[in-house]
């Protein structure tokens, strides 16, 4: 552990050369995260730096961290707000852990029925509202990057919520879906997503829940023969930076990299669908994960047995975030 922080405050060190960078001209910023380049926020994180280092005229230098080459799920948070790295776009359930409960509602199973009602939240008032909720822990929430909504997968079919009962599934750190994965009688499994694909094919874990670019690109259809396609639940990101750095930054810079950070969430979110099809194509390709879609009793009855974890996470999360966005989308439990 002394070592882990040790090398965390080196870091952080290192990453001060990014503010001292300023004098000489150049600004770095430091974006790291945990997932593939050929993923939506990987090709996200890439047209993000085109923009910013073409608007600021090479004022702004952005070095893409993919894949957990700097740090894992836990660490990374720790590491910007001290300043190792100055750019992230962890999950929304890692907010939890941080503090910052109310990020736990787009962990909720089947509160988005479609992209067109969770852009109402992300992309309106009360995204902007949760994103300013960061600003206590020394970050700035930038925006919501789409991955997409999440796949049940095992080495076994998943088809009514007695099919779960007792498989151990790896999930991120998220009391929210510790509650989602024991509502279907299973056993969840908080697990870094470096470790998964090893989890999986040893044996360790029996199953997950991903998007199905995830999936693919981080080749777990090799490792898990059944895919079910719930889509019970939502990934995404939050675009954060480091507030102190963010900023000391000069206006002009700041301005560039708004307007950079705008266009290229635009573009996360156009291609997080195009790209997970895409995907789901290829694992059908590949003949090594059957894929399975739900009947409509199957899926009601997965939505039976899950959506009753909203009112049990209510207490945590804040019943007021969570009726904030029944009445953005039109949520009601029957439909």
């Amino acid at each position: 552990m002394k070592l882990k922080l040790a090398a965390v405050l080196v870091g952080a060190a290192l990453g001060l050369s990014s503010v001292v960078a300023h004098a000489a001209g150049e600004i770095v910023i430091k974006f790291s995260h945990v997932v593939a380049v050929d993923t939506p926020k990987g090709k996200a994180a890439e047209y993000f730096k085109k923009l910013a280092e073409e608007r600021t005229k090479g004022k702004v230098k952005v070095q893409v961290y993919p894949n957990s080459q700097l740090y894992k799920d836990k660490e990374e948070l720790e590491a910007l707000q001290l300043g190792a790295v100055q750019m992230l776009a962890p999950s929304l359930a890692k907010f939890g852990p941080l503090g910052v409960k109310e990020f736990e509602v787009f962990d909720l199973p089947y509160i988005f029925d479609d992209y067109k009602e969770l852009h109402k939240v992300t992309q309106g008032p009360i995204g902007q509202q949760l994103l300013g909720k960061l600003d206590s822990k020394g970050i700035k929430g930038l925006a919501f990057w789409d991955n997409g909504f999440k796949q049940f997968s095992a080495n076994k079919p998943l088809k009514n919520p007695a099919d779960f009962k007792g498989m151990k599934l790896r999930i991120q750190s998220s009391k929210v879906l510790e509650e989602e994965v024991r509502s279907l009688g299973a056993i969840p499994q908080v697990m870094a997503f470096s470790e998964v694909y090893q989890a999986l094919q040893t044996g360790v874990v029996d199953g997950t829940e991903n998007p199905v670019s995830n999936f693919y690109t981080q080749k777990m259809h090799e490792v898990q023969k059944h895919m079910s396609l719930t889509n019970h639940g939502y990934l995404g990101y939050a675009v954060i930076v480091n507030k102190k750095f963010w900023d000391g930054l000069p206006a002009d810079v700041r301005t560039a990299l708004d307007g950079a950070m705008k266009d290229a969430t635009v573009y996360a979110n156009q291609i997080a669908e195009k790209e997970n099809n895409g995907d789901l194509e290829k694992v059908k390709a590949s003949g090594k994960t059957t894929i399975y879609t739900p009947t409509p009793a199957e899926k009601a009855a997965l939505k039976q047995a899950l959506t009753p974890v909203h009112a049990k996470m209510a207490g945590r999360i804040g019943q007021d975030v969570i009726e904030a966005i029944y009445k953005e989308t039109g949520f009601n439990q029957g439909k």
